[in-house]
């Protein structure tokens, strides 16, 4: 029989229970025990909703607390020295690496964060050196399996695969695949003891097997698995490979000595056949026909059809069915959506809706077809053909007309800095990334608005306090560049998603970010415009507070486009530039209304990069170009800034560099500037704002720290091109924290301007 499957599911639970446990925790409201007894009793909830749909392999040890890449550098061994003094209490460390730790006489940073692959969830970046030892560091995926087991629910364990785990980090100075022999020793062992536990399957992910891969990393595939194969009594293997297709490592994936394949076929489909041919007979096929990483219903008829011809090229008796990738990128239940109408909820899966979607598509291919479910997606596909709310035809004209003189400033960069000297900036001008703390206040507040117990006067009038509040602490801190705060904001995306038109929002399509960082991504349905002014009246306001300077603050096209649920039936290229324009209206009010500084954030531009190095060309011309279409309506006095933030950009500074931005500030301070060495073979022609700390800790920094880093910084850019500022948003900090950091920032740029003056003032 075909066995209906899935890869991981969503952590948080269905009301963001795991966010609230683990920030009962870090606030010291609740023990480590209430927080455990809350994970536990989450997994159990899952493993048995997933059962429940219908799902015969239910994994485990896809749960995380903070992060499943953190959970593999404790489970290998793989903790950085610095972290030592905490070896005695495991579960402090952990949340230490991921978050800093700064207490008790205890000072530590947090480890690097990235985004994982091309989503808007992140990871922790293991940190590798050369010689390194692993060893057993604990043991949650067999303590789960027990758990489970003690549930009466088979369970299939999932581990990171031991090649991506080392290609996912870093190490100076050589290779990580150098690493592969120390570390299979404990992957060994491991699968040893799931085999001895009762695991029949174990799930290795190895999603690097869809990227570019050079010959070192190839070999490093086959030589892990042939050496896991060997192992005595280990359950079978399901190698699984998503986000894309396996291209030319598909010939390297089917030889490996595995006993199942996972592929993505929802954005691979177009490697099924080849795949077919390739995984020799005997081996599991497990087809990821079920999109992961969107929030549409599936069309069940078009899945099956690919289903059946897998039967045609291989039979039925080795086919799992599952989605493209972990459920972990979905919303965990569309039942708790009570505000949406009727016909759009029609349209939308949910990660539960998914469950019964996979189950159905396993009992079809077997002939016993649920016609009620298949109905509803015949239905679903039916109505968005026909809706009227989909198409815009003054969209469409606008768009036709778009040409590419809109897309250009009026002047190079060189010209325009001279003009913008008007804003009488000193020499390493501070300024923050947009947001400031959203306070239990400010939310309370925000709910009492929504829920119509306060009214719209005293709720502006709340803002308006809380906005002046926030420009007299900048004043006082001695920024140069301010911020209106952001208070009326619920989220940079979802914020300008409903003031616009063919958004959508649900009341609890919550996604994990990170840790207990959730966001509740807006769903694109139909084309996008804009038919009001969405901050200026905000901006305004705050500009009026303050003689310095205030920057207008939005959200760019390619990250409203990549952290939403979009639409599929046109290229995302053309929903991007719809957004751009849309965006440019924005810009052009927001310049008349008197700001003169405009920040346009793309934290999402490296994170939509293709996971192809062959396919990055494309997407950058039409990401660089929206962009550009959105910021290029404003006079050279203008100054436009952008932000981006915990990714890679080394190998995309030169895309960068053609957004054409005044000045970027991009995020440094976790990897000590490293992501400024791009700065140092390439003449990056504008301003810099190099993260000088890490927000996403509450760790504060010293001033001295602030120093070292600019001082590194100034090696690779000139000095009267840097800016001084956080590495992101300060929105999910406290007051006094964000204060005691801004104040040494400020003290940091102060003795910074002393010592890098040689340059000259600004």
């Amino acid at each position: 029989m075909t066995i209906a499957t899935n890869l991981g599911f969503p952590r948080i639970g269905k009301h963001r229970e795991l966010k609230r446990a683990l920030e009962s925790h870090w606030s010291g409201k609740s023990d480590a025990r209430a927080l455990v007894e809350t994970a536990k009793g989450l997994r159990a909830e899952h493993w048995r909703v997933q059962r429940a749909a219908g799902i015969e392999h239910v994994p485990s040890n896809d749960f995380a607390l903070y992060d499943q890449i953190l959970d593999a550098i404790q489970l290998v061994g793989a903790t950085p020295p610095r972290y030592t003094a905490l070896e005695s209490e495991p579960l402090r460390a952990y949340f230490a690496m991921a978050r800093g730790l700064q207490a008790d006489g205890v000072d530590v940073p947090a480890m690097e964060m990235t985004k994982w692959f091309d989503t808007n969830y992140h990871y922790i970046v293991p940190e590798l050196f050369p010689g390194m030892s692993f060893a057993r560091g604990s043991d949650k995926p067999v303590a789960e399996l027990r758990e489970a087991s003690a549930l009466g629910i088979r369970t299939r364990p999932v581990l990171v695969g031991p090649v991506s785990f080392l290609l996912l980090g870093k190490m100076h100075g050589a290779s990580p695949i150098a690493l592969l022999d120390r570390l299979l020793p404990v992957y060994e062992a491991l699968l040893g003891e799931l085999g001895r536990e009762g695991a029949e399957w174990v799930q290795l992910d190895e999603p690097c097997l869809v990227t570019d891969l050079d010959e070192a990393a190839k070999a490093a595939f086959r030589a892990a698995y042939e050496r896991l194969a060997k192992v005595d009594g280990a359950p079978r293997a399901l190698l699984a490979t998503y986000f894309g297709a396996l291209g030319d490592n598909l010939a390297l994936a089917t030889s490996l000595p595995v006993s199942g394949l996972h592929v993505d076929l929802v954005r691979g489909r177009d490697q099924l056949d080849a795949v077919c041919e390739a995984l020799p007979k005997g081996r599991v096929l497990s087809a990821g026909v079920i999109d992961g990483r969107n929030v549409w219903r599936a069309d069940l008829d078009d899945a099956l059809a690919l289903l059946r011809r897998i039967g045609d090229a291989r039979g039925t008796d080795a086919l799992f069915v599952g989605p493209s990738c972990s459920l972990l990128h979905c919303p965990v239940d569309r039942s708790t959506e009570t505000d949406l109408d009727p016909e759009l909820s029609s349209w939308l899966a949910f990660a539960t809706d998914k469950l019964e979607e996979i189950s159905a598509l396993a009992e079809a291919v077997d002939g016993r077809a649920p016609e009620e479910i298949f109905e509803k997606s015949r239905a679903a596909k039916a109505s968005r053909a026909a809706s009227k709310r989909v198409h815009d035809p003054a969209v469409a004209a606008r768009l036709e007309a778009a040409t590419a003189d809109m897309t250009r400033r009026k002047s190079p960069y060189a010209a325009r800095r001279e003009k913008q000297k008007a804003l009488g900036l000193p020499l390493l001008p501070t300024t923050t990334i947009g947001s400031f703390p959203q306070t239990s206040e400010v939310r309370a507040a925000r709910a009492e608005h929504k829920a119509g117990k306060r009214d719209d006067a005293s709720y502006e009038r709340f803002l308006r306090e809380e906005t002046e509040r926030a420009v007299r602490r900048q004043e006082s801190l001695g920024l140069d560049v301010l911020v209106h705060g952001e208070f009326e904001r619920n989220d940079m995306v979802e914020y300008f998603g409903e003031k616009l038109e063919g958004f959508a929002f649900t009341k609890n399509g919550w996604v994990q970010s990170y840790g207990s960082r959730c966001v509740k991504p807006p769903i694109v349905y139909g084309d996008v415009s804009r038919p009001t002014p969405m901050t200026v009246a905000w901006s305004r306001y705050a500009q009026s507070l303050t003689k310095r300077p205030m920057k207008g603050m939005l959200t760019g096209p390619v990250t409203i486009l990549q952290w939403s649920f979009v639409r599929v039936d046109q290229p995302r290229s053309s929903t991007c530039r719809q957004i751009a324009l849309a965006i440019r209206d924005e810009v052009a009010d927001l310049e008349a209304a008197g700001l003169r500084v405009i920040q346009i954030d793309e934290p999402a531009i490296r994170e939509g990069l293709p996971l192809r190095r062959a396919e990055w060309k494309a997407y950058l011309a039409w990401a660089v170009d929206a962009f550009r279409l959105a910021s290029s309506p404003v006079s050279d006095e203008t100054q436009i800034h952008t932000h981006m933030c915990y990714s890679e950009f080394n190998d995309i500074i030169d895309a960068i560099a053609a957004m054409d931005a005044d000045v970027v500030s991009i995020e440094t301070s976790r990897s000590r500037m490293e992501l400024l060495e791009a700065f140092a073979t390439y003449r990056y022609p504008n301003e810099v704002g190099p993260g000088v700390y890490d927000i996403h800790s509450p760790r504060v920094p010293a001033a001295s720290e602030i120093v070292d880093l600019l001082a590194r910084a100034a090696k690779v850019v000139p000095v009267e091109r840097l800016w001084v500022n956080p590495d992101c948003g300060l929105k999910t900090r406290g007051w006094p924290e964000v204060e005691g950091a801004l104040r040494n920032m400020v003290e940091g740029a102060r003795r910074a301007r002393e010592e890098l003056a040689a340059g000259g003032a600004k």
